[in-house]
Order: structure tokens, then C-alpha cells, then sequence
């Protein structure tokens, strides 16, 4: 545990909070929060989460720009479903590049480990991706990654990086429930 990893936790559950609660102010958060955790998996060696970062901030910027896009007259971020056909596409797109990375990173690094983290990466990517687009059905893939994440960050002694992601966990239900009440309203 470091005093990077603290602060990293603490600016993560800042930004996850303000996003569930669809909150414009979660995009510049999550930027730093980004950028702390892109330092503290490069120290540990997990490099598809430290990839996973930088592209991360990319989506990020995208996001904001769509969540500033997707606003209603009031300024409430509208929510929406996600078709079954589009779930279809961005698992089947987790999934093809969770492999492509876990090759790569099983073969040219030393990736403490490849295919755990670059399947994580990958369908966090997507998340990321779903929840930009304002769909409800990110914060299921959300929940599902995080529990895995969980168990690795417990694997590799990251243990307040894993109680973020336990929390993320409840946050990501919150979110869900919110994002499906203001979709039916």
C-alpha cells in the first residue's frame, strides 16, 4: 500500500460516485484518477491495466463530450437501453481483444498476469464505451468485471485498490438502479 494507491482510490470513488449520480464534474475526476492509476499499475507490472488507463483517458474525453451532447433541456443527462445486438457486438469485441492483448502481453512482457488482466482491460474498455454512450447495461458489465478485479488486486497485494473496487461494486449497483429509474421516467 502507497500513498499513491490511497489517493488513487479516494479520486476513483469520487469519480464512480459523481458518475452513477450522472454528474458532469465525474469527467474531469475520472481524468485524474486515470492518470494515478496508469503510475501505480505500471509500478506493479500489470500493463494491460496500465494501457487500459491511458486509453481510459481517451474515453473519458469522448464521454464528456457525449454525456455534454446527451443532456436534456434541464441539463439532466438522458440515459438510454442498450440493443441486444449492440450488447452482442461489444462482448463479442471484449472478448477478441481480451485475447489479442493477452497474446501480446503473454508473449512480450512480463505481465504478472496476461490473459486476467487483459480480458479485464478489455471488457472495461467496452463499459467505458457503453457507459460514454449513456447505456444503462454498462453498469452490469461494470459490476461483472469489478468482481473479477477484485479478486486479482487481492492476488497481487493491492488490498486498498481491491476495497475500491468492492465499493465500485456497490457504486455500480447504485448506478444502475438510478440510470434505470431515470430511464423510465
Amino acid at each position: 500500500m502507497s500513498a499513491l494507491e490511497i489517493f488513487a482510490v479516494a479520486v476513483s470513488f469520487l469519480g464512480i460516485w459523481l458518475t452513477a449520480r450522472r454528474r458532469m464534474l465525474c469527467w474531469p475526476v475520472n481524468l485524474l484518477a486515470c492518470a494515478l492509476y496508469f503510475q501505480l499499475f505500471m509500478n506493479v507490472r500489470l500493463y494491460s491495466d496500465m494501457v487500459l488507463q491511458a486509453l481510459f483517458g481517451a474515453a473519458i474525453l469522448y464521454g464528456w463530450i457525449a454525456w455534454k451532447r446527451g443532456q436534456d433541456d434541464s441539463g439532466e443527462v438522458v440515459v438510454r437501453s442498450l440493443p441486444v445486438a449492440h450488447a452482442a457486438a461489444g462482448l463479442g469485441a471484449g472478448a477478441l481483444g481480451g485475447l489479442a492483448i493477452g497474446w501480446l502481453t503473454s508473449r512480450y512482457t512480463d505481465a504478472a498476469l496476461p490473459w486476467m488482466d487483459a480480458m479485464l482491460s478489455s471488457f472495461s474498455l467496452v463499459a467505458q464505451y457503453w457507459t460514454a454512450r449513456r447505456q444503462v447495461a454498462s453498469w452490469l458489465l461494470w459490476i461483472a468485471v469489478d468482481i473479477v478485479y477484485v479478486g486479482m488486486f487481492l492476488y497481487k497485494g493491492l488490498l486498498p485498490t481491491a476495497g475500491l473496487y468492492a465499493a465500485m461494486i456497490v457504486l455500480a449497483v447504485i448506478g444502475y438502479r438510478r440510470w434505470r429509474k431515470a430511464m423510465r421516467a
